[in-house]
């Protein structure tokens, strides 16, 4: 053959081993939903440390009448990649929400809940898949793997700290963060979780340093504090305090920063009210005023590992036997904020007595998990390790500029900018 010919006959090989050999397809048919889920379970079958997500709290983030991200313009698609023999070998999903695309220096959608088999080929297929999905739809960026909705469950890719992950914190195979960094992702941010034994081997509780202690104990003694855990009966006014507290800490701290829905959270709180312990959910007020919050849930992965997704009648049954026998020993911190103008009080401290209270009596808790906390928050960082806890396990957020003219910039990096941006406003004025 004339070595002019090589590079046609190369082409037309890489052409049908992306598109005949790979087909991707876009999950529209009750078969095409099933392959969706049921991938991960035949991925991941020999791998003790995986649990797999609920098939019902999966598919709820793509159904347009449960996840309200889709009555605000957002949309997703998703896709199953199958070989040959028309066996499926990876999935992803891929999603924006114009509202917070909007905020960010290029409008940014993101790609999530991928799975693949060891094949970088395979694995750059869905990555092109989502990112001319996105491209389309007039996205500049792509951040993965991150969750069509808030980034307290399912988000950010597991790089170390292979072990069983609490209850939204995702879990993956070793080999996906050299497809991701190969592909030209790029480090956005990293997101440490930091664990604490609550007691030691033989069941005694391990003390909170005395430094926290004595925060503690000086902040109560001054007027006008208190604090209190969630009531259900009073759902809407701790909904409502929630809600001031965390639109006032983080709207001058996220860059995609959206006020939080309240409706979207009493509904949040009412899905989840079988697995809440209303005294791991806490609130300081000053003379009334709601200054601080910080959640805690039970781990619910403990339970349900052996449901392998399914919520059937039985396993209905045995979720409710595991919960009254106190089999959640391990609990996670969901999210927490506090006031600007009351930051560095010492509010935190104080939160986290109040919790040491609550660990003393129900001695079935035995170990915490503050996740997660990105790199961009050193404050966060030093309360977690001033509380004795040690960095577990590390996810990284990745971003991949679609419009590869546009300038990267980490997150610390964009925060650093916006707070010189602000000094430099308040100077001007």
């Amino acid at each position: 053959m004339p070595v002019t010919c090589q590079p046609v006959l190369k082409f037309w090989l890489y052409l049908s081993v992306k598109f005949i050999v790979m087909p991707v397809i876009e999950v529209k048919t009750l078969k095409d939903k099933k392959e969706f889920l049921d991938f991960p379970r035949r991925l991941y079958k020999d791998d003790p440390n995986w649990v797999c997500l609920l098939d019902s709290e999966l598919e709820s983030i793509f159904d347009p009448e449960k996840n309200y991200l889709f009555r605000r313009g957002g949309e997703a698609s998703r896709w199953i990649l199958t070989d040959k023999n028309n066996n499926t070998i990876g999935r992803i999903a891929a999603f924006f929400d114009r509202t917070k695309s909007n905020v960010y220096r290029q409008p940014t959608g993101g790609i999530g809940f991928f799975e693949v088999i060891e094949s970088k080929e395979a694995a750059f297929a869905l990555f092109d898949t989502g990112k001319n999905w996105l491209s389309s739809h007039g996205m500049q960026a792509m951040d993965g793997p991150v969750n069509f909705g808030e980034n307290d469950n399912n988000w950010g890719l597991l790089v170390e700290g292979f072990v069983q992950q609490g209850y939204g914190m995702p879990y993956h195979k070793k080999y996906y963060r050299d497809f991701f960094e190969s592909y030209g992702f790029r480090n956005y941010y990293e997101q440490y979780s930091y664990h604490r034994q609550i007691r030691d081997g033989k069941g005694a509780i391990v003390e909170f340093p005395p430094r926290i202690m004595k925060i503690a104990e000086w902040l109560a003694k001054r007027p006008g504090y208190t604090f209190r855990h969630l009531e259900f009966s009073k759902k809407g006014k701790f909904v409502g305090d929630l809600v001031d507290v965390y639109n006032s800490a983080w709207s001058i701290f996220k860059e995609d920063f959206t006020p939080l829905d309240p409706e979207f959270l009493e509904a949040s709180f009412q899905k989840a009210r079988t697995v809440i312990d209303e005294e791991l959910i806490w609130f300081a007020y000053l003379n009334d005023k709601p200054i601080a919050f910080f959640i805690l849930f039970p781990d619910l992965n403990q339970i349900i590992k052996p449901f392998k997704g399914k919520l059937n009648i039985l396993n209905m049954i045995r979720f409710v036997w595991f919960r009254a026998n106190h089999k959640m020993t391990r609990m996670r911190a969901i999210v927490g904020g506090v006031n600007p103008s009351h930051q560095n009080s010492g509010v935190e401290s104080a939160i986290f007595y109040q919790l040491y209270q609550v660990f003393k009596r129900k001695s079935w808790y035995k170990e915490l998990e503050l996740s997660w906390v990105g790199d961009y928050n050193p404050k966060m960082i030093a309360i977690y390790e001033a509380l004795g806890a040690s960095k577990a396990k590390m996810h990284i957020t990745y971003r991949y500029m679609i419009n590869d003219k546009l300038q990267f910039i980490r997150y610390k990096d964009e925060m650093a900018r916006k707070r010189d941006d602000e000094n430099a406003s308040k100077v001007v004025k």
